[in-house]
């Protein structure tokens, strides 16, 4: 049950609302909240009713964490980056994360450009950084093909309550040391399949003082490594209190940059999906895991 969603999923709406408010298919104890039009499917009106009744928006998707705005005419980028700027004007656009993205609009990016097989687990985007997104805005412009292009949705507060009270208490006292090797600009040689992106795609510099700057600012130790390598250190809470309600959250990538969560990912795909192409996937992952493994240990 998301915490602060009404027991019985009847929500309140403001006067003359008129769209169709109401938990995802039915389901009081699931996020998201879901906002469909009735007639009018134009992003414009739905802006403008969104400026009027930004209190009750934002009420909504503190108590629920997600508020999906489903069934309406948002044909490209620039159409959905205007209704993201409504609900919050302050948005950004610097993004220190790993997965490779294109930018479409001054403020929206592609999900990511990894190739469809490749499974980016549950995460609170960006928690390794000091300044981690408040929100995070998405939208599917383009049908995805079956069992591909899925967003799946985790309240990271039912994710701390459920954990083993003693792995939870473990990851409390002791947080989370993270680190991340990044090649330069100069690497050439064997693609590796868990190098993503490289530190001046990162940072968008190959100035290494502008590097250890925006490290310092987001609590990252840098590391040069060799001719032109980088080794990220971070140490944070594995437990965070949301800014707002403080409510504990679970708010990590303990489980997407550890060693092990790629074959763990695939592994719950497999089960998921039992099909001959994800069970050669998942012993490929195996393979190269251990491979990572013993040429470049832990660290």
């Amino acid at each position: 049950m998301s915490p602060g969603a009404p027991l019985d999923g009847r929500v309140d709406v403001p006067a003359g609302c008129p769209y169709d408010v109401a938990p995802l298919d039915g389901h009081p104890d699931r996020l998201p909240l879901v906002v469909r039009p009735r007639q009018d499917r134009n992003p414009a009106e739905l802006c403008k009713w969104i400026q009027a009744n930004k209190p009750w928006l934002l009420q909504q998707m503190q108590c629920w964490g997600a508020v999906l705005f489903r069934g309406f005419d948002i044909r490209d980028a620039a159409a959905f980056e205007q209704l993201a700027h409504t609900v919050d004007p302050d948005l950004k656009n610097e993004y220190l994360g790993t997965s490779p993205r294109k930018a479409l609009t001054p403020y929206t990016f592609t999900a990511s450009e990894l190739p469809s097989f490749y499974p980016i687990p549950q995460h609170c985007e960006m928690s390794f950084t000091r300044t981690p997104p408040r929100k995070l805005f998405f939208c599917c412009l383009t049908e995805p093909a079956e069992g591909s292009g899925e967003t799946p949705l985790a309240d990271f507060r039912l994710v701390l309550r459920d954990l083993d009270p003693a792995v939870a208490e473990r990851f409390r006292k002791g947080g989370i040391r993270i680190v991340r090797n990044y090649a330069g600009a100069s690497s050439s040689g064997f693609l590796n399949p868990f190098q993503l992106k490289r530190w001046d795609e990162i940072f968008l510099t190959t100035d290494r003082e502008a590097v250890e700057a925006k490290c310092r600012e987001e609590g990252f130790e840098p590391q040069w490594k060799g001719k032109d390598g980088l080794r990220l250190v971070s140490t944070q809470d594995a437990v965070q209190l949301h800014p707002e309600t403080g409510v504990p959250v679970w708010h990590n990538h303990v489980t997407t940059f550890h060693p092990s969560q790629a074959v763990g990912e695939y592994r719950r795909i497999a089960a998921l999906r039992p099909t001959l192409r994800n069970r050669a996937v998942l012993l490929l992952s195996r393979v190269l895991a251990l491979f990572e493994r013993k040429k470049s240990g832990e660290d």
